[in-house]
């Protein structure tokens, strides 16, 4: 598999996702209090990205 969602907990215990492709991570998000929370990020992203228009502010 080339691409995945990895849930992983920081150094200050919250749960976070990043997304890898080829082993790069390509980005991580914003720490949550559960890993329910990470959960629901992965599904939101999953749901809405592929729709999501791009912004070019160069």
């Amino acid at each position: 598999m080339a691409h995945k969602f990895e849930i992983y907990k920081d150094k200050a215990g919250e749960y976070r996702v990043r997304f890898k492709y080829n082993s790069e991570i390509m980005f991580s998000t914003e720490g949550y209090s559960s890993k329910s929370g990470a959960k629901s990020a992965i599904e939101s992203i999953q749901k809405n990205g592929p729709g999501a228009p791009v912004e070019d502010n160069s």
